[in-house]
């Protein structure tokens, strides 16, 4: 297993792998969101390779006050094999390293089987309630 930063060539894998995965909305251009992340902290976007295989992804920002991720998705026939748990020690580890004292994610309501993993992993849940505010329609 192979855990690494996005290349170019991984964007048809990555956004296959994200429809496969469920991630993707209609009001989030999966493309376009790689584009944004390709011109910010371009290393905190990992993808996990396995026998020449995109097999996982993880995205993730630092804003200086604190880590965010998101987009981390592992193939449906992969899920449960550890690969999310590395993707996501990765990801800390560059967030710690960038001195991130914290690191937050967003889970959809309603999805306990994605909030038990972070659980797992020593996320708890944050007294507070996300709200957001669209800038860029993608539509």
């Amino acid at each position: 297993m192979l855990i690494r930063p996005f290349a170019d060539a991984d964007e048809d894998a990555v956004v296959a792998l994200w429809r496969a995965a469920g991630l993707v909305r209609p009001w989030n251009d999966p493309h376009r969101d790689i584009d944004r992340k390709k011109r910010v902290q371009r290393d905190l976007f990992l993808v996990a390779e396995d026998a020449g295989a995109l097999v996982g992804t993880a995205m993730a920002g630092y804003d200086g006050h604190r880590g965010w991720v998101y987009y981390v998705a592992v193939a449906p026939d992969r899920q449960g094999t550890g690969i999310g748990r590395l993707l996501m020690a990765e990801v800390e580890a560059r967030l710690l390293a960038l001195g991130c004292p914290k690191t937050n994610v967003l889970v959809r309501s309603g999805n306990e089987a994605v909030t038990a993993f972070y659980e797992r992993l020593g996320y708890t849940a944050d007294a507070a309630v996300g709200l957001g505010k669209r800038l860029i329609p993608d539509d």
